[in-house]
């Protein structure tokens, strides 16, 4: 029997969509789905929600449901994270402590302020995961969904480097897909390649029967005003390679936009958008938990589109599949910090999981790269080695931080921000730091 555990499984749209995927594949037999989360409401929700996908897609598989880790991990051949540490209150914090200092966010979960903490209090807890796994199914993949994806990675590494990691996130399928629309060419067309950093990879290949479709992709440029306010946009053409996250990401990992009322307007940049967001994750849970309560039947669909269920059914079966995956970079990325963790295309068949070597990034996409990067190897090394100085040093040299506030106004920010997250952020790391 394949057991495949959910951590964190209260996250009922990831949950949803990650079964519906999994129980898709007709010849994954013999499963079992462990869920895990500590809000026991949340864990009744995810239990039902997998009880109903079986029974509407007619799948075979068990299920359990527990708010002990340790239990739910008895077994497991995969291990699935979707935890959110703070939850909702952890998130707004993150957006209305910056925003008294003038600070822009749009998403705040990879870099920048809201990434930073947002890692500083998911790394206990990813810790704990680590030698639980270790210890109970030191065989299990952890496949991570949880943000900050690159940060995350990496601080799995330094902990627990010989815990089996990917880092899974749909920004490169879902920017092909969007891309594909614009130009008129069905996705299963193309062949493309793409590397960098997560949220922040780049779109080196894209082509259709052996022609590159970005001549296609300028010209529908040219032609729509509206496409050309968009930051992705603007950042492609100008550095000469398509980003693989939204233009509401992007914006925040860039010194350029947030900080400019006319860059913000010209490019409809919704800052703050992520509070919005939230508030819908919170209100589909509640409509998706009375719709079970009342009996209706879920929406499932039927099309595999995310990365964990494709990387069971390849070890499970031998298919082979080429998916991008965030791994430790050790030569993947030549231009790239070498102890920090990369998104590169990665091979996963019967004979395992082979991430692919990709050489030197163009010089300007690595540029960008490094200062992103630079953010979350010092936010790694502050949890790390407990010194809460490198937290403030993370964050001036992000660069909307830095763009956007003075060196004085980042310390006392950080400051405020950690005494905000209370005991969520690790104890060395708390209390104020003076320069």
């Amino acid at each position: 029997m394949t057991t495949i555990t959910f951590l964190g499984a209260g996250s009922v749209v990831f949950t949803r969509e990650l079964l519906a995927d999994i129980l898709g594949f007709k010849d994954l037999t013999d499963v079992h789905i462990s869920l895990q989360d500590i809000d026991a409401e949340r864990l009744e929700t995810a239990e039902a929600i997998a009880l109903h996908t079986i029974e509407q897609m007619s799948a075979h598989a068990t299920v359990t449901a527990t708010t002990d880790r340790r239990r739910a991990l008895e077994g497991a051949s995969y291990v699935i994270n979707t935890v959110q540490v703070g939850m909702y209150a952890a998130t707004v914090r993150d957006f209305e402590v910056p925003a008294k200092y003038g600070l822009r966010q749009t998403i705040a979960d990879t870099v920048g302020i809201g990434g930073i903490f947002r890692g500083l209090r998911t790394f206990p807890v990813l810790d704990a995961i680590a030698r639980d796994i270790l210890e109970i199914c030191p065989d299990a993949w952890l496949l991570n969904y949880t943000n900050p994806m690159a940060m995350n990675v990496a601080y799995l590494h330094a902990v627990a480097p010989s815990l089996k990691v990917l880092g899974l996130c749909h920004s490169v399928y879902w920017t092909v897909r969007g891309l594909c629309d614009i130009v008129g060419v069905p996705y299963d067309e193309v062949t493309y390649h793409s590397a960098g950093v997560n949220h922040q990879a780049w779109l080196l290949r894209w082509e259709h029967n052996g022609e590159s479709l970005y001549p296609k992709l300028d010209e529908a440029i040219a032609r729509d005003e509206q496409l050309r306010r968009r930051v992705r946009v603007d950042m492609y053409r100008r550095i000469g390679f398509y980003p693989t996250e939204t233009s509401e990401h992007s914006s925040e990992y860039l010194p350029w936009y947030l900080h400019h009322d006319s860059e913000i307007e010209r490019l409809r940049i919704p800052v703050g958008d992520y509070l919005r967001i939230s508030k819908g994750n919170l209100d589909e849970y509640a409509e998706t938990r009375q719709a079970l309560q009342a009996g209706k039947l879920l929406d499932i669909h039927r099309e595999a589109t995310e990365y964990a269920p494709q990387v069971i059914h390849s070890l499970e079966t031998g298919t082979q599949r080429t998916l991008y995956a965030n791994v430790h970079n050790a030569g993947l990325i030549d231009n790239l910090s070498q102890d920090y963790s990369v998104e590169v295309p990665t091979i996963v068949d019967g004979g395992g999981v082979r991430p692919q070597p990709v050489g030197a990034l163009p010089l300007q996409c690595a540029a960008v790269n490094q200062a992103y990067v630079s953010v979350g190897s010092l936010t790694v090394a502050a949890a790390v080695r407990g010194e809460p100085r490198l937290i403030r040093q993370a964050a001036m040299v992000d660069a909307n931080t830095s763009a956007s506030l003075t060196v004085d106004q980042i310390w006392d920010l950080c400051d405020e921000l950690t005494t905000a997250h209370g005991d969520l952020i690790p104890e060395s790391l708390r209390g104020s730091v003076r320069p």
